[in-house]
């Protein structure tokens, strides 16, 4: 399926065709995200789970904490 970039205020941006929007249960408002996977993009719905935030945060706080001293050396 094809779609073109279009113009959207001062940004750009891609309208999604009707039945990929109710296919995927989409809505205006829904966040995706964007990956970039090689020289390719790929969609995906973006996570509001308050529990994947905290797992996320925990491995964010332990690896902070491992690498204590680099983070602060970079930091100069």
């Amino acid at each position: 399926m094809n779609v073109t970039l279009r113009k959207i205020g001062n940004s750009e941006g891609v309208i999604l065709p009707k039945e990929v929007l109710e296919r995927f249960n989409l809505k205006s408002g829904d966040r995706l995200l964007v990956i970039e996977d090689g020289n390719d993009l790929r969609l995906r719905r973006a996570s509001d789970d308050p529990e994947e935030f905290e797992r996320k945060m925990k491995i964010a706080r332990e690896r902070m904490k491992k690498y204590e001293k680099t983070y602060r050396a970079l930091a100069k």
